[in-house]
Protein backbone atom coordinates (compact mmCIF):
# COMPACT_ATOMS: atom_id res chain seq x y z
CA UNK A 1 0.00 0.00 0.00
CA UNK A 2 1.49 3.74 -0.57
CA UNK A 3 1.87 5.61 1.80
CA UNK A 4 -0.78 7.81 0.51
CA UNK A 5 -2.94 4.42 0.83
CA UNK A 6 -1.51 3.73 4.47
CA UNK A 7 -3.08 7.91 5.48
CA UNK A 8 -6.42 7.33 3.94
CA UNK A 9 -6.75 3.89 5.76
CA UNK A 10 -5.15 4.92 9.42
CA UNK A 11 -7.58 8.47 9.30
CA UNK A 12 -10.51 6.67 8.56
CA UNK A 13 -10.18 3.36 10.22
CA UNK A 14 -10.20 2.09 14.21
CA UNK A 15 -13.17 0.67 15.04
CA UNK A 16 -14.43 -3.03 13.95
CA UNK A 17 -11.79 -2.86 10.68
CA UNK A 18 -10.11 -5.93 11.11
CA UNK A 19 -10.42 -9.23 13.13
CA UNK A 20 -13.17 -9.83 15.47
CA UNK A 21 -11.43 -12.75 16.92
CA UNK A 22 -11.73 -12.78 20.61
CA UNK A 23 -15.10 -10.64 20.54
CA UNK A 24 -18.34 -11.49 22.11
CA UNK A 25 -21.21 -9.66 24.70
CA UNK A 26 -20.72 -8.27 27.34
CA UNK A 27 -20.25 -9.92 30.56
CA UNK A 28 -23.60 -8.12 32.23
CA UNK A 29 -26.08 -6.95 29.33
CA UNK A 30 -26.68 -2.98 30.16
CA UNK A 31 -29.97 -2.00 28.61
CA UNK A 32 -29.25 1.68 28.06
CA UNK A 33 -32.33 3.97 27.22
CA UNK A 34 -31.62 4.80 23.40
CA UNK A 35 -31.61 8.77 24.15
CA UNK A 36 -29.78 9.75 21.14
CA UNK A 37 -31.42 7.63 18.31
CA UNK A 38 -33.90 10.02 17.12
CA UNK A 39 -33.57 10.61 13.40
CA UNK A 40 -31.91 13.48 12.19
CA UNK A 41 -29.87 15.57 9.47
CA UNK A 42 -26.62 15.82 10.52
CA UNK A 43 -22.93 16.80 8.83
CA UNK A 44 -20.43 14.13 7.82
CA UNK A 45 -18.05 13.85 10.53
CA UNK A 46 -14.75 15.43 10.67
CA UNK A 47 -13.27 12.27 10.11
CA UNK A 48 -13.97 8.45 8.50
CA UNK A 49 -14.91 10.25 4.91
CA UNK A 50 -12.16 10.57 3.04
CA UNK A 51 -12.81 9.99 -1.14
CA UNK A 52 -11.33 6.51 -0.84
CA UNK A 53 -9.80 3.96 1.22
CA UNK A 54 -8.27 0.47 1.47
CA UNK A 55 -7.95 -2.46 3.45
CA UNK A 56 -6.62 -5.58 2.96
CA UNK A 57 -5.95 -4.64 -0.40
CA UNK A 58 -9.38 -3.68 -1.82
CA UNK A 59 -10.48 -0.26 -2.39
CA UNK A 60 -13.79 1.18 -1.04
CA UNK A 61 -15.15 4.35 -2.27
CA UNK A 62 -17.09 6.60 0.37
CA UNK A 63 -20.24 7.39 -1.06
CA UNK A 64 -21.22 10.86 -1.78
CA UNK A 65 -24.37 10.76 -0.09
CA UNK A 66 -26.96 8.65 0.97
CA UNK A 67 -29.72 9.17 -0.70
CA UNK A 68 -32.30 6.60 -1.84
CA UNK A 69 -29.63 4.33 -0.37
CA UNK A 70 -31.22 0.54 -0.18
CA UNK A 71 -29.85 -2.59 0.13
CA UNK A 72 -29.85 -6.75 1.16
CA UNK A 73 -27.00 -8.89 2.42
CA UNK A 74 -25.26 -10.29 5.61
CA UNK A 75 -25.27 -8.42 8.90
CA UNK A 76 -22.75 -9.10 11.62
CA UNK A 77 -21.87 -7.81 15.25
CA UNK A 78 -19.45 -6.76 17.27
CA UNK A 79 -19.43 -5.82 20.76
CA UNK A 80 -16.51 -5.87 23.92
CA UNK A 81 -13.71 -6.32 21.92
CA UNK A 82 -13.90 -2.72 20.35
CA UNK A 83 -16.06 -1.40 23.08
CA UNK A 84 -14.43 2.09 24.06
CA UNK A 85 -12.23 2.57 21.06
CA UNK A 86 -12.73 4.99 18.71
CA UNK A 87 -14.93 4.52 15.81
CA UNK A 88 -14.10 5.95 11.98
CA UNK A 89 -16.40 9.10 12.90
CA UNK A 90 -13.80 9.42 16.30
CA UNK A 91 -16.53 8.88 18.70
CA UNK A 92 -15.85 5.79 21.18
CA UNK A 93 -17.87 2.60 20.59
CA UNK A 94 -20.28 1.76 22.55
CA UNK A 95 -21.72 -1.61 23.06
CA UNK A 96 -25.09 -1.29 24.84
CA UNK A 97 -25.67 1.59 22.48
CA UNK A 98 -27.20 0.94 19.08
CA UNK A 99 -25.00 1.91 15.91
CA UNK A 100 -23.66 0.33 13.37
CA UNK A 101 -20.60 0.22 10.43
CA UNK A 102 -20.35 0.06 7.00
CA UNK A 103 -18.32 0.31 4.50
CA UNK A 104 -19.02 2.83 2.15
CA UNK A 105 -22.13 4.90 3.47
CA UNK A 106 -21.16 8.61 4.56
CA UNK A 107 -20.63 9.06 8.33
CA UNK A 108 -23.39 9.12 10.20
CA UNK A 109 -26.22 8.16 8.30
CA UNK A 110 -29.47 7.15 9.64
CA UNK A 111 -30.63 4.13 8.30
CA UNK A 112 -33.44 1.51 9.07
CA UNK A 113 -32.02 -2.71 9.41
CA UNK A 114 -34.70 -5.22 9.08
CA UNK A 115 -34.13 -8.44 9.95
CA UNK A 116 -35.19 -10.17 6.95
CA UNK A 117 -35.90 -14.14 8.94
CA UNK A 118 -37.67 -12.28 11.58
CA UNK A 119 -39.17 -8.99 10.61
CA UNK A 120 -37.88 -7.36 13.34
CA UNK A 121 -36.55 -3.63 12.16
CA UNK A 122 -35.09 -0.79 14.12
CA UNK A 123 -33.78 2.55 13.09
CA UNK A 124 -30.44 3.19 13.80
CA UNK A 125 -27.17 5.56 13.10
CA UNK A 126 -23.88 4.29 11.13
CA UNK A 127 -20.86 5.78 12.79
CA UNK A 128 -18.10 3.22 11.98
CA UNK A 129 -16.51 1.33 9.17
CA UNK A 130 -16.34 -2.08 8.35
CA UNK A 131 -17.04 -5.42 7.99
CA UNK A 132 -14.16 -6.43 5.93
CA UNK A 133 -15.28 -10.02 5.96
CA UNK A 134 -16.33 -11.30 2.12
CA UNK A 135 -20.24 -10.78 2.04
CA UNK A 136 -21.15 -8.99 5.35
CA UNK A 137 -23.05 -5.58 4.38
CA UNK A 138 -23.44 -4.56 7.60
CA UNK A 139 -21.70 -4.50 11.40
CA UNK A 140 -24.10 -4.06 13.89
CA UNK A 141 -23.26 -2.63 17.51
CA UNK A 142 -23.87 -5.75 20.76
CA UNK A 143 -27.08 -3.75 20.91
CA UNK A 144 -28.46 -3.22 18.12
CA UNK A 145 -27.93 -7.32 16.97
CA UNK A 146 -30.01 -7.74 20.23
CA UNK A 147 -33.10 -5.69 18.88
CA UNK A 148 -32.91 -7.32 15.85
CA UNK A 149 -32.62 -10.89 17.78
CA UNK A 150 -29.30 -11.87 15.81
CA UNK A 151 -27.02 -12.22 18.89
CA UNK A 152 -26.92 -15.92 19.14
CA UNK A 153 -26.72 -16.45 15.69
CA UNK A 154 -24.15 -14.23 14.83
CA UNK A 155 -25.23 -12.98 11.63
CA UNK A 156 -28.64 -12.95 9.54
CA UNK A 157 -29.95 -11.60 6.27
CA UNK A 158 -31.01 -8.15 6.80
CA UNK A 159 -32.48 -5.27 4.67
CA UNK A 160 -30.69 -1.49 5.15
CA UNK A 161 -32.34 1.27 3.74
CA UNK A 162 -30.95 5.36 4.37
CA UNK A 163 -33.99 7.36 5.97
CA UNK A 164 -35.43 9.59 4.26
CA UNK A 165 -35.58 12.79 6.65
CA UNK A 166 -38.76 14.60 3.94
CA UNK A 167 -40.45 11.45 5.14
CA UNK A 168 -43.46 11.61 8.18
CA UNK A 169 -43.19 9.85 11.53
CA UNK A 170 -39.67 8.74 11.43
CA UNK A 171 -39.17 6.48 14.38
CA UNK A 172 -36.32 4.69 15.90
CA UNK A 173 -38.52 2.50 17.92
CA UNK A 174 -38.66 -1.42 16.99
CA UNK A 175 -41.22 -3.07 15.03
CA UNK A 176 -41.94 -5.90 12.68
CA UNK A 177 -42.41 -6.49 9.24
CA UNK A 178 -43.66 -9.10 6.52
CA UNK A 179 -41.52 -11.62 6.53
CA UNK A 180 -40.95 -12.17 2.40
CA UNK A 181 -39.00 -15.05 0.56
CA UNK A 182 -35.26 -14.15 -0.87
CA UNK A 183 -33.37 -15.14 -3.77
CA UNK A 184 -30.13 -13.93 -4.93
CA UNK A 185 -30.23 -12.20 -8.57
CA UNK A 186 -27.53 -12.85 -10.47
CA UNK A 187 -28.49 -11.04 -13.97
CA UNK A 188 -31.18 -9.04 -15.82
CA UNK A 189 -31.56 -9.52 -19.54
CA UNK A 190 -33.66 -7.54 -22.30
CA UNK A 191 -32.65 -10.79 -24.26
CA UNK A 192 -33.97 -14.09 -23.09
CA UNK A 193 -31.77 -16.25 -24.91
CA UNK A 194 -28.82 -14.40 -22.69
CA UNK A 195 -30.90 -14.96 -19.56
CA UNK A 196 -31.58 -18.89 -20.62
CA UNK A 197 -27.68 -19.57 -21.12
CA UNK A 198 -26.68 -17.79 -17.78
CA UNK A 199 -29.50 -20.03 -15.93
CA UNK A 200 -28.15 -23.11 -17.33
CA UNK A 201 -24.55 -22.19 -16.67
CA UNK A 202 -25.50 -21.15 -13.19
CA UNK A 203 -28.10 -24.69 -12.72
CA UNK A 204 -24.91 -26.75 -13.79
CA UNK A 205 -23.01 -25.42 -10.69
CA UNK A 206 -25.23 -24.40 -8.18
CA UNK A 207 -27.18 -27.06 -6.28
CA UNK A 208 -30.03 -25.02 -5.96
CA UNK A 209 -33.42 -24.26 -7.81
CA UNK A 210 -32.43 -21.71 -10.47
CA UNK A 211 -34.64 -19.97 -12.76
CA UNK A 212 -35.63 -16.95 -14.90
CA UNK A 213 -38.02 -14.70 -13.18
CA UNK A 214 -39.90 -12.83 -16.86
CA UNK A 215 -41.41 -9.25 -16.89
CA UNK A 216 -43.34 -8.79 -19.86
CA UNK A 217 -45.53 -5.92 -18.67
CA UNK A 218 -43.22 -3.59 -19.47
CA UNK A 219 -42.18 -1.76 -23.19
CA UNK A 220 -39.07 -3.75 -23.32
CA UNK A 221 -39.27 -7.27 -21.10
CA UNK A 222 -36.74 -7.90 -18.75
CA UNK A 223 -35.68 -11.36 -17.74
CA UNK A 224 -34.27 -12.32 -14.34
CA UNK A 225 -32.19 -15.19 -13.19
CA UNK A 226 -32.51 -15.68 -9.97
CA UNK A 227 -31.38 -18.63 -7.40
CA UNK A 228 -33.11 -19.41 -4.29
CA UNK A 229 -35.54 -19.08 -2.41
CA UNK A 230 -32.46 -18.31 -0.07
CA UNK A 231 -33.09 -19.61 3.93
CA UNK A 232 -30.11 -18.46 6.11
CA UNK A 233 -26.64 -16.90 5.43
CA UNK A 234 -25.59 -19.98 5.08
CA UNK A 235 -27.20 -20.70 1.86
CA UNK A 236 -26.24 -17.17 0.60
CA UNK A 237 -22.19 -17.99 1.36
CA UNK A 238 -22.25 -20.95 -0.03
CA UNK A 239 -24.14 -19.78 -3.12
CA UNK A 240 -22.06 -16.97 -3.49
CA UNK A 241 -18.94 -19.04 -3.25
CA UNK A 242 -20.21 -20.69 -6.17
CA UNK A 243 -21.05 -18.09 -8.10
CA UNK A 244 -17.47 -16.15 -7.57
CA UNK A 245 -16.21 -19.59 -9.11
CA UNK A 246 -18.38 -18.66 -12.48
CA UNK A 247 -16.81 -15.74 -12.26
CA UNK A 248 -20.18 -13.70 -11.01
CA UNK A 249 -19.21 -11.64 -8.46
CA UNK A 250 -22.47 -8.69 -8.46
CA UNK A 251 -25.17 -10.34 -6.65
CA UNK A 252 -28.11 -8.79 -4.68
CA UNK A 253 -31.15 -10.35 -2.59
CA UNK A 254 -34.56 -9.67 -4.01
CA UNK A 255 -38.33 -10.64 -3.13
CA UNK A 256 -39.93 -12.68 -5.48
CA UNK A 257 -41.64 -9.42 -7.19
Amino acid sequence: MTRVGLLLLVGCLSGCAFSTAGDGPPARDKRIPNADATPRPEPRSASGNPPFYEVYGIRYYVMQDAADYRERGVASWYGKKFHGRPTSSGEPFDMHAVSAAHKTLPLPTWVRVTHLGNGRSIVLRVNDRGPFVDNRLIDLSYAAARELDLVEAGTGLVEVEAIRFDAPNVSADSERVPVALLYMQVGAFGDLTNATRLRDRVRATVAQNVFIASDESRRQPIHRVRVGPIASVTDFDRISDQLRALGIDEVRLVNDD
